[in-house]
């Protein structure tokens, strides 16, 4: 699932785009003085053997083939036709055959006059010191460096802030939502304090070995990932003072020119949308600067025959690849599909299009594709533009597909009918194919494998439940009260999940075989790591129904992660939810403070509207 950024939803229509010229230009990539040297050279000594070939050599037939072929590159020749008097022979172009032929003979001599200057240049700089090289290349580095600082400052064109209505909700009359509303707080102070004091500048925290921790998803380099994801949660809770502190780190140390190899899906989620979410919240123009200069990084993934881009990017070198055990070397549904609300965003906040243009290909690519059974399929390759594996899951690998189009719709104010289409008719597929009824009467999603259907549900496919609710309205054939049942219904199965452990936190993925229903089976799916997803559709259930069950799910939810995942360095994982000792895995996640506690802090703020985030959890609902 995605994470949270908090961009204006219902009631903040987007202004039409400026159709103007880009307003930022996409700078090509500068060769270093000495690489110009040596393809100089050897372009030198091809131009040399080629005019060897037609000035020095023999006239004999097999050296004119050569001769003739060349020029066919070089000089524009045509077939002399049927009627003409030797038909194997070539003519120049144009009824003017002398002027032709004085224009052939200067191109010529252009050429030969640019071989002799670049032999000249070559010349000079082989009678240079190594010293006077080593200089010229470090003038042209630091020419290059001035250009790129002058690209990377080009102010922003000035765009209104939508006005975030209820940020600051006032305190709650209720003692016991005040008491609770502030031991959320405290628990995102330890969580945050935990990781400035021993993971500061890391991407994530290891809160039992009190050290920095990197996923793969974000590279090599220390991108302080919890800092930026965690910005909008801060902001809320009113923790300004922590928030400053994340700006500063921003401004003096967040830098995407590295040599790091990134998910393209993850840095969007994460990165540009917790970027935007500060921007929207605070109006402080480093948080839009720095969330366009990532998006520059990550255009070259689209650099594909299909426009699909592709999983991961270099974000210096642009170059682009797909997960090894992804099908057939294919993009994933999820990652592809969630880029859409960042970049409409980037577009309206930089008057630049590219943005747009990119993830409205992608849109139009899937609406002319086959579905088997009205699915969508996890994997697309990008070369071939052809489905992979026949595998569909609202867990995992597609999840956030089928979120992004509910909220493009809600974040045009309700009029990008085409994307409403799309996710109508997805979930159509979805309730058709892939959502039943166990003996015990609990409803769950499975996955569509080749044909069949597996009868397992994921964590991440909790969030379904909040997403059907929040799609209520609007819904086909007055269905409204249908997927709002629906929703609340996946809520109770995805409580139970919870509900049949020792720890009373959910596991990864859990079945429903036989007797055994809402439990794991297999030990590698036994974990919880953190998530946010089933207390977010416990969040979107109570916002519209206000049935005090949900907070009260969300609120026991609270105090197991405080029981059993809470360790001095922070909060931690735990390896098996069946198990009353468990086993911390010392990894705390950034969507824990981004998400997770976002969601906790929320439940517990006074019933008035609020603003969402597009593209992740616990935006807002009606108050």
């Amino acid at each position: 699932m995605t994470t949270p950024a908090l961009l204006p939803l219902s009631g903040r229509r987007i202004p039409p785009l400026n159709l103007g010229p880009p307003s930022f230009p996409h700078h090509r990539a500068t060769l270093r003085l000495s690489e110009k040297f040596i393809l100089l050279l050897i372009l030198s000594a091809f131009i040399t053997l080629c005019f060897g070939a037609f000035f020095f050599l023999p006239d004999s037939s097999k050296h004119k083939r050569f001769d003739l072929g060349l020029e066919d590159v070089l000089i524009p020749h045509v077939d002399a036709g049927k009627g003409a008097k030797n038909p194997g022979v070539f003519l120049i172009h144009g009824p003017d055959e002398h002027r032709h032929r004085e224009e052939e003979e200067r191109l010529r001599n252009k050429i030969r006059a640019d071989h002799e200057k670049a032999l000249e240049e070559a010349k000079e700089k082989l009678r240079k010191s190594r010293e006077e090289i080593r200089a010229e290349i470090q003038t042209e580095k630091n020419k290059v460096v001035q250009e790129m600082k002058i690209k990377e400052n080009k102010p922003l064109p000035p765009v209104p802030i939508p006005n975030l209505v209820g940020i600051s909700g006032g305190d709650p009359e209720d003692n016991d939502i005040r008491e609770k509303r502030e031991k959320i707080k405290e628990m995102m102070k330890h969580a945050w304090d935990n990781y400035r004091t021993y993971g500061w500048g890391h991407n994530e925290l290891r809160p039992i070995a009190r050290k920095g921790h990197s996923p793969n998803i974000f590279g090599s380099s220390q991108m302080g990932a919890t800092i930026v994801d965690a910005l909008d949660t801060l902001y809320i809770m009113g923790l300004h003072a922590e928030f400053l502190d994340g700006q500063r780190w921003i401004e003096d140390n967040l830098d995407f020119s590295v040599n790091s190899e990134v998910s393209v899906f993850e840095v969007n989620i994460r990165f540009i949308g917790g970027l935007l979410a500060a921007y929207y919240l605070s109006g402080e123009e480093i948080f839009k600067i720095k969330a366009v200069q990532l998006a520059e990084k990550l255009l070259p993934a689209f650099n594909t025959p299909t426009g699909i881009p592709w999983a991961m990017v270099n974000l210096k070198s642009g170059v682009g690849r797909n997960w090894g055990w992804a099908s057939a070397g294919s993009s994933i549904l999820a990652e592809f599909g969630t880029l859409h609300m960042e970049f409409i965003h980037l577009s309206y906040l930089t008057g630049d299009l590219i943005y747009y243009k990119k993830v409205m290909h992608i849109r139009k690519l899937l609406q002319k594709m086959d579905r088997p059974n009205g699915l969508y399929p996890n994997y697309l390759n990008p070369r071939t533009g052809r489905w992979g594996q026949y595998h569909t899951s609202v867990g995992g690998l597609g999840d956030s597909f089928y979120e992004y189009l509910l909220k493009a719709w809600l974040m045009s104010d309700k009029t990008d009918h085409e994307a409403r289409k799309m996710y109508d008719d997805a979930i159509e597929a979805i309730e058709k194919h892939l959502i039943k009824k166990s003996r015990g009467g609990l409803v769950f999603i499975g996955e569509w494998k080749n044909g069949h259907l597996e009868k397992k549900m994921g964590h991440l496919a909790c969030f379904a439940g909040g997403m059907f609710a929040l799609g209520a309205d609007g819904s086909r054939t007055d269905k409204a009260g249908h997927y709002l049942e629906l929703g609340a219904e996946i809520a109770r199965t995805c409580h139970e999940s919870y509900d049949r452990t020792a720890l009373k936190l959910g596991p990864e993925s859990f079945k429903f075989d036989g007797a055994v229903e809402a439990v794991a089976v297999r030990q590698a799916e036994k974990y919880y790591i953190l998530r946010p997803e089933v207390i977010e559709t416990y969040w979107y259930l109570w916002r519209f129904t206000h049935d005090p069950r949900y907070r009260q799910w969300g609120w026991e939810a609270a105090l197991a992660i405080e029981k059993y995942c809470r360790v001095t360095g922070g909060f931690s994982g735990v390896k098996d939810v069946y198990s009353s000792t468990p086993t911390h895995d010392d990894v705390q996640q950034s969507f824990f403070l981004a998400e997770t506690l976002k969601c906790q802090g929320t439940f517990l703020l006074p019933r008035v509207r609020r603003e969402g985030r597009a593209g992740g959890k616990c935006p807002q609902g009606p108050g």
